[in-house]
């Protein structure tokens, strides 16, 4: 009894430990990056350099799990597509852009999942949805509000690619949620062939040279991609698995804090009245969303138990 206990107990804390783990990863990342960047290598080849390294180590530790790629392909590929452009345009909003106002923008996740549903899966909007979107967008206009055009706007291409980067996060985050059956490896691996392909494609469009730097340069860079992009990955593809959205959301938000703290520690970015509280509602939008899938996990359940 004592040891059924435990594993359960186990069961439900190393979800949450996963996710604290990678949001606190993908809050801090930013400055490795920029380290890379500063020795020459671009956000584009530092991308290309990393996933495909940890897509190396990735692809050979796990091998023997690939075959489930043939299950269902065209949802790992779609994967792998979301995973591309979120991944590369995160890392290229936190390297341009203010990190904070980045991370922010990156979790209107809410928002998009909101409409999305709307439009495309034609979800009937509930109170408790359009209020949380409208706290979303109250808090996006706050944020992106450009005096000199009199509306809001993204200012730069950092607020586009982050604001981006978060919608391909709430698609991949639903994707992964549906694939139950399949391993956490495989998808993991997924996302890091997509991130490697949409760098390599974003290369060859944009004619980026490769950086003319030292040995030691590459070598670094590659232990980012050996090392911490595994982990966070991983960490984030486990706790996604195995935990209910509106719980991954919440925990997730964490990020927020690493991102702050990181960035007022490490850099001297300063974060305006206006982003911190359009960022506040947009964070309690992410709460809202979260307490609004956590009703709709309990009415399930409940109209389960009494069929």
């Amino acid at each position: 009894m004592h040891s059924d206990s435990a594993s359960k107990h186990s069961a439900a804390v190393f979800p949450v430990i996963s996710l604290l783990i990678s949001a606190t990863l993908w809050g801090i990342v930013w400055y490795p990056l920029r380290i890379a960047e500063s020795y020459g290598v671009s956000g584009l080849w530092t991308s290309l350099l990393i996933y495909s390294a940890a897509l190396l180590c990735g692809s050979v530790v796990f091998w023997r799990k690939l075959g489930e790629i043939k299950q269902q392909p065209l949802l790992l590929a779609a994967i792998a597509l979301t995973n591309g452009w979120l991944n590369i345009a995160f890392i290229l909003a936190v390297i341009d852009g203010n990190v904070v106002r980045v991370v922010l923008l990156f979790y209107l996740s809410p928002l998009w999942s909101t409409l999305l549903g709307w439009l495309i899966l034609k979800e009937q909007l509930t109170g408790w949805s359009i209020a949380t979107l409208t706290v979303a967008m109250i808090g996006a206009m706050i944020m992106l509000w450009d005096p000199s055009l009199g509306f809001p706007w993204p200012q730069d291409y950092a607020d586009w690619l982050a604001i981006t980067s978060g919608m391909a996060f709430s698609v991949s985050n639903v994707l992964v949620r549906k694939l139950q059956h399949i391993s956490v490896r495989v998808k993991t691996v997924s996302a890091w062939f997509g991130v490697t392909l949409v760098a390599v494609v974003w290369i060859v469009l944009g004619d980026a040279a490769a950086p003319v730097v030292e040995a030691g340069v590459w070598i670094w860079t590659t232990l980012i991609g050996c090392v911490m992009i595994i982990v966070m990955t991983l960490t984030v593809q486990y706790g996604v698995t195995h935990m209910p959205i509106y719980r991954s959301a919440v925990i997730l938000l964490f990020e927020l804090v690493a991102a702050a703290a990181s960035a007022q520690w490490l850099s001297d970015e300063v974060i305006s009245a206006n982003e911190w509280m359009g960022g506040s509602l947009i964070v309690l939008a992410g709460y809202l969303s979260a307490r609004a899938l956590m009703k709709q996990s309990d009415t399930k359940y409940l109209s389960t138990i009494g069929q």
